[in-house]
């Protein structure tokens, strides 16, 4: 064999070397936690068979749109996400926040999806935010439950337009000031229209069940089959303008049971009612409340409200 044969038998395999190497430790798009795990297994992408301990340490070998699936009951968080992602949980898998830290934060790019199911993100009282929605473009909740958190359950701050999805989960004990809210969902950007979708979620011992801000831009929330309990006020929206900063809420179908106040209206908002019921401990309450310009309700003749004084329903007729 000749010295050019030699050399180019040489660098093919220096290549194909180059490449398994690459190959082994390229990002992967399905990685795996477990108690049992060990963080160190990065080097293997937290494999099936060899699983990472923590989210935070998994995150770092998943690929960009991949999911980490948690194995077995454990504590796995807290966990920051800057970009598509999904996290799968299971019966016992949690994620437990730091003082004064959040359990899941969200700071990724306009047009990304994350999305969540099947975890208990426990704050122990002293967690800010279950979840904090900085960035991103949408974020779907299934199958969770979020308690005792000092501020937020879902904190969305909407520097675009972004959506959330929250389905099947449980909110509770989210209540340190009055303003602590299950669900707190806000659009401080002009960019464009940001929109919520929650339906079958329990909201109980919460300050607010429900807080709906259009402050930039507008607001579009459906809110369905969901049960908002043992909390002073149930739902508080407020927009700042009818043309570009309102907030339109449908709600089918909830049931308010609260100490204070069910729904209060606080500016440019419209409020469509559809088979809403709310009971109220006897002079202490108020089923819907107005105050500022621009708000409208209106009904279908399907609620039942215990106490509405100064309201007038209009009426929305379904075709």
């Amino acid at each position: 064999m000749d010295w050019k044969s030699s050399l180019a038998k040489s660098l093919c395999i220096a290549a194909m070397t180059f490449a398994m190497a690459t190959t082994a430790h390229a990002a992967a798009l399905r990685t795996f936690v477990s108690g049992f795990g060990n963080d160190s297994n990065t080097a293997t992408n937290c494999s099936h068979a060899q699983p990472c301990r923590t989210f935070a340490m998994a995150v770092t070998v998943t690929a960009s749109g991949g999911e980490i699936e948690a194995l077995d009951p454990a504590g796995y968080g807290p966990i920051t996400i800057t970009g598509p992602l999904t996290l799968v949980g299971l019966p016992g898998a949690a994620i437990n926040a730091p003082s004064g830290g959040n359990g899941i934060t969200i700071n990724a790019g306009p047009n990304d999806a994350v999305h969540v199911q099947g975890l208990l993100i426990d704050g122990s009282g002293v967690g800010a935010d279950g979840i904090l929605f900085n960035t991103g473009g949408s974020l779907k909740v299934f199958d969770c439950t979020i308690k005792n958190f000092l501020y937020n359950g879902i904190y969305v701050g909407a520097l675009n337009g972004m959506s959330l999805l929250v389905t099947n989960t449980v909110i509770t004990g989210i209540s340190s000031t009055a303003n602590s809210s299950g669900v707190y969902f806000y659009n401080g950007s002009s960019a464009g229209l940001s929109v919520a979708a929650l339906d079958n979620l329990t909201l109980s011992d919460n300050s607010v069940g429900i807080s709906l801000y259009a402050i930039g831009g507008p607001v579009e929330a459906l809110i369905s089959n969901s049960q908002i309990l043992n909390s002073p006020v149930g739902l508080v929206t407020q927009g700042l303008s009818s043309n570009t900063a309102a907030v339109t809420v449908a709600l089918k179908g909830d049931r308010f049971n609260l100490t204070t106040q069910g729904i209060h209206l606080a500016g440019y908002t419209a409020a469509y009612l559809s088979q809403v019921t709310q009971f109220t401990a006897p002079g202490l309450t108020l089923g819907i409340s107005m105050d500022g310009a621009g708000n409208s309700a209106l009904a279908d003749g399907t609620n039942h409200f215990t106490s509405t004084p100064g309201v007038t329903f209009g009426t929305w007729i379904s075709q």
